[in-house]
């Protein structure tokens, strides 16, 4: 039987991290009567000796923790285990390090907290353990396979919405062209939603290949009309449109959004600027959607280890909280359907994706 856990927090942070281990470390002690261990700064603090690494006391875990954001355990999104960066430059293979530190804590399973990735390497990293491991799926990007839902992205688009509400005024204002720069690695679930929520004109996104000349279009039909303001969201990882170079606006190249304002404001004539929110989307006070998510997949995670489960993740699914294995999701990711109902709920209102649909 389980008496001793561990949980740690691995990759980028965002909304939602507090609530998820506070709710671990509850349902441990409350439910079976188990301590709970927090390892810091992710698989980092498995390399120092002894241990970075605290026994969490219940008894403080008060309401205000979930409402914090980021993690009080630290995070940490570099220095995977089998290709540890050196002083010198090379790499080397720590993870036999790393996994005597968690023996050390004389722990019976472990909940990491991560993207797909982190979880790829947490679950290779404890194969040779023995130890039981459940993964709780985090990411603004909402990117991780076999759940609808990742601890995060609430909060991310609820940031994103907000700045776009911000950006509006100050566009119709001087008539400008405000381009918003979203998170989003490999997928554009923060812009599609953001721009429904803040009524954008136009997005741009990863998963639907986009041109130029039809946001162009879109935005000059729109001025001709005498709308001569325009909001558009741009993911990250939209990737530049397969226009012809333009020395005069394409240089120097500081992202996207940048690109795509500068490349705008020539096409059309209208002042753009673009704002990059960056970082900003992770730091906030978590949502309430985002603190409901994390409690209730950090309470499943626990009962999972009390019922004999190990190697699965929770996850969100029709509106509940299910498992999963683990291996279905590592080296998946989950990026925007092109058919979906976020991009048709975007062509219905009208908003323009920069392709020929």
């Amino acid at each position: 039987m389980t008496k001793r856990i561990g949980i740690l927090t691995s990759g980028g942070d965002c909304g939602g991290l507090n609530a998820a281990i506070r709710a671990v470390a509850l349902r441990a002690h409350h439910g079976f009567g188990w301590t709970t261990v927090g390892m810091r700064y992710g698989t980092l603090g498995l390399l120092k000796r002894p241990v970075d690494a605290l026994e969490i006391d219940p008894n403080r875990l008060e309401g205000a923790l979930a409402r914090q954001g980021g993690t009080f355990l630290g995070s940490t999104n570099h220095g995977n285990p089998f290709a540890f960066p050196m002083p010198d430059g090379s790499v080397k293979d720590r993870s036999a390090e790393m996994l005597d530190g968690i023996r050390s804590l004389g722990i019976d399973a472990l909940v990491g907290v991560g993207g797909d990735g982190s979880l790829a390497i947490l679950r290779r990293l404890l194969a040779p353990s023995g130890l039981a491991f459940i993964g709780i799926p985090k990411t603004i990007d909402n990117d991780v396979a076999d759940t609808e839902r990742a601890i995060g992205h609430a909060t991310a688009v609820s940031i994103a919405t907000e700045a776009l509400d911000r950006l509006q005024p100050t566009g119709a204002s001087h008539e400008r062209i405000m381009v918003l720069e979203v998170m989003g690695r490999d997928a554009g679930h923060i812009a599609i939603a953001a721009a429904i929520a803040g009524c954008a004109d136009v997005v741009l996104i990863p998963e639907v290949r986009w041109h130029l000349d039809r946001v162009v279009a879109h935005i000059a039909g729109q001025r001709a009309t005498r709308r001569m303001s325009s909001l558009v969201v741009v993911a990250e990882a939209a990737g530049d449109s397969d226009e012809s170079p333009d020395p005069a606006s394409d240089a120097p190249h500081h992202g996207i959004g940048e690109w795509l304002a500068r490349r705008l404001a020539k096409a059309t004539g209208a002042d753009a600027r673009a704002t990059v929110l960056g970082h900003v989307q992770r730091g906030a006070m978590p949502t309430a959607e985002d603190r409901l998510l994390a409690s209730a997949l950090g309470v499943r995670a626990v009962d999972l280890l009390a019922e004999g489960k190990a190697d699965r993740m929770v996850a969100w699914q029709n509106r509940q909280v299910v498992d999963v294995p683990l291996e279905s999701v590592v080296g998946r990711s989950r990026t925007v359907d092109p058919d979906g109902t976020l991009v048709r709920t975007a062509r219905g209102l009208g908003i323009c994706l920069g392709d020929a649909a």
